[in-house]
């Protein structure tokens, strides 16, 4: 165990987390993802596990060391529902308000089409599956910065 990190992250993920730059995208996805045939296809090339947690509980550990991007860009994605993409379901809901959270301010995650996802997926450091097994908890995670410390 370390002070002040989440137990939910392993050194894996947080080796993934601290090695990725200012742009890096990160995917957190539910157990229906094609996680570790996409992984492969990512810039670290293998799956990474946040087992037996939610997506909400695994992005809350995620965002507690790990900045978004600047609010001038989109930086939170959500894979929108086949037919409804404007429909928020609840496992997006509780995400959003983590984010909201982490933040400490409102960031709304913008829609991403299934199938787009998948190949945003492609392009990301890494993929990162968590034990989330309701439809459409998946998400897109852009990497921000650590402003330097003022005196």
């Amino acid at each position: 165990m370390l002070k002040n990190i989440d137990p939910a992250l392993n050194a894996d993920v947080l080796h993934a987390l601290r090695s990725m730059g200012h742009g890096d995208t990160v995917v957190v996805s539910d157990t229906n993802f094609p996680s570790d045939s996409i992984a492969r296809q990512t810039v670290l090339g293998k799956l990474l596990r946040i087992d037996n947690v939610s997506a909400a509980r695994a992005i809350k550990a995620i965002l507690s060391v790990m900045p978004l991007d600047t609010p001038l860009q989109p930086s939170a994605g959500r894979m929108e529902i086949m037919g409804a993409p404007d429909e928020i379901p609840p496992v997006q809901q509780e995400v959003q308000a983590v984010i909201d959270g982490a933040e400490a301010k409102p960031a709304p995650m913008y829609g991403i089409e299934r199938f787009a996802f998948y190949e945003e997926a492609k392009k990301a450091y890494c993929v990162i599956t968590t034990g989330e097994n309701r439809f459409y908890g998946c998400f897109l995670f852009t990497k921000g910065v650590i402003p330097p410390e003022t005196v």
